[in-house]
């Protein structure tokens, strides 16, 4: 059975650092929607040009176009025993076209993880990225602490700084923004058997386990 999943979770959740965990640790491909953009465009698809005109006026892909993408992607022969998609979807509409594109294949696997806006205020105030090449800072290193002055960026060399927008008033509203836009796509998977809600506040080696067993219970129930 391939485990084909999607990850959720608010700004700070760490679901960027998990679906990279999970994606290394299953050996399959971890599909962002930025990534499938560049392609198509690099590729010069139909849908990639329509799109690069799209973006080149400024303006924001439609879902018609987006889920035209995605598709093509899921119809690569590295999908075959899986994958995780990253941004996408971030509406219901495109919800429910993903479960039409999902129609035959093993079934979708929800991962939310669910984080107090409290912690996730903390953590967010507090994370570093690289200066020069935008990497986040490694697990453990946060602002205002002697070892974050001096660390460097194990990609790139460069110093670790804090985001012009990683400030209290900025993330609480970034906070409310996506539970405005987000809630109803939460609530469209979370009636199904394959919804694992996941415990975020925990430390990272915690929570990659929690999610482990949540999917493997996912995946044997499946099968059963």
């Amino acid at each position: 059975m391939a485990l084909n999943l999607i990850f959720l979770g608010p700004p700070g959740a760490g679901k960027g650092t998990q679906a990279d965990r999970f994606a290394q640790a299953k050996g399959i491909p971890k599909i962002s929607t930025g990534d499938i953009l560049r392609g198509a465009v690099a590729a010069g698809t139909e849908l990639g040009l329509r799109a690069k005109a799209i973006m080149d006026a400024g303006n924001l892909v439609s879902d018609e176009i987006m889920i035209g993408i995605v598709r093509e992607r899921l119809d690569r022969a590295d999908v075959a025993s899986g994958f995780i998609l990253d941004g996408f979807p971030r509406t219901v509409a495109q919800a429910e076209a993903l479960d039409g594109i999902m129609t035959g294949r093993s079934p979708l696997i929800i991962v939310d993880i669910q984080v107090p806006d409290a912690e996730l205020v903390r953590r967010l105030t507090s994370r570093l990225i690289c200066k020069g090449c935008g990497s986040n800072a490694p697990e453990g290193l946060t602002a205002g602490t002697a070892e974050a002055a001096t660390a460097t960026c194990g990609k790139c060399g460069g110093s670790f700084v804090q985001r012009a927008d990683d400030n209290e008033t900025v993330v609480l509203e970034r906070l409310k923004v996506y539970e405005r836009n987000t809630r109803p796509l939460v609530e469209f998977y979370r009636p199904r058997p394959s919804f694992c809600a996941i415990d975020g506040a925990l430390v990272p080696g915690d929570v990659a386990r929690q999610i482990e067993s949540a999917v493997d219970a996912v995946a044997g129930a499946t099968r059963g």
